[in-house]
This record gives C-alpha cells, structure tokens and sequence, in this order.
C-alpha cells in the first residue's frame, strides 16, 4: 500500500519558530502564542488546497496567524476573566414569574388591610410620603400615622409568616426612617 504523503508535511514545520516569534510579540504569553500558531497550523492544514505551490509559504502562515489573532482579540476583548465565578454571580437574577407572583400575594396581602391601615402604608411606601405628609393626607396626626403604618406592616408579617409581630415592638423604630419633613 502506497501512503501519500501531502507537501505540507514536510514545508511547515521549518516555520514554526518564526511564526511563534510573531505570535508572542502579537500575544505577549507563551501559552497564547503557542496555542495560535497550533490553531495556524491547523488552518493552513485544513485549506492546504489552496496554497497554491510556488508562491510563498511563510508570507501565507503569517497572514493566517495575523488574521486568526486579530478575530480572536475581537471575539474576546469584551470578555471578563472569572476564574471563580464571582463575576458571574453578580449578573444572576431570579427569573421574573417569580416576582410577578410575589408582588400578587402582596397585593392580595395589601387588600385585606382595612382603609385605615392600607391608605398610610401605601402612601408612604409605594408613593413615598414622608409621615408628615401622610398625615396631612389622612387628616390626622403623625403619631397616628406611625401607630397605622406599624400595625399594617405587622398584619402583612403574619399574612407571610416571615416576621414575628414582636419583632416590631420597640414601637416601630424603622418606621421613623423616613423622618417627618
């Protein structure tokens, strides 16, 4: 059996150091410019058909190089190095049917308030009143508000089950944290 062997065989390796001069000053990393003129090589392999013998071999490897070089800086500049992870976790965010179904059960949750309760918590924390301009819009004192404001926010707690109500009974510290102006 007669085994055929193709030029390039024989014609690329005497390359290899010159192409990988090229590749570290292109790459400044010993493991990048060694893998580029691997990738070189294979690409020069993979379209051998068209190198046309007789011209120049060299001049044709280094435009490879060159050309796959500069893809690949494009294809990466606007890539983050995250070795472990911590990047990536940044960018997780719950899928949104969740919060779609949360934000209802509060709504639900809200709608069980009685009117007295539910117009100064959704005045201050939906709208941003600041207990002083609640007041002013329910027609009563501040103090009153904050005593409405605690126990709707205490309901809601029971309502999800995530907070004690005593856990509220310094009288709501958190409630003056929007101040009075």
């Amino acid at each position: 059996m007669q085994v055929h062997h193709h030029p390039f065989q024989i014609l690329l390796p005497p390359h290899h150091v010159a192409l990988r001069r090229y590749a570290l000053k292109l790459t400044a990393n010993e493991h990048r410019a060694e893998d580029l003129v691997q990738e070189t090589f294979l690409k020069a392999w993979a379209n051998r058909e068209m190198f046309s013998l007789g011209t120049d071999l060299r001049a044709w490897l280094f435009t490879i190089l060159r050309n796959t070089f500069y893809s690949e800086f494009r294809k990466y500049k606007n890539e983050i190095e995250d070795i472990d992870g911590k990047f990536a976790e940044t960018l997780f965010e719950k899928p949104a049917q969740e919060y779609a179904v949360e934000l209802k059960e509060l709504v639900a949750a809200i709608a069980t308030l009685s009117d007295i309760h539910r117009r100064p918590l959704v005045l201050m924390e939906a709208y941003g009143f600041s207990q002083l301009e609640a007041a002013d819009a329910c027609g009563c004192s501040v103090g009153t508000i904050k005593s409405r404001v605690f126990r709707a926010r205490a309901k809601l707690s029971q309502a999800f089950g995530r907070e004690s109500v005593a856990q509220y009974a310094d009288g709501g510290a958190d409630l003056t944290r929007r101040g009075s102006h």
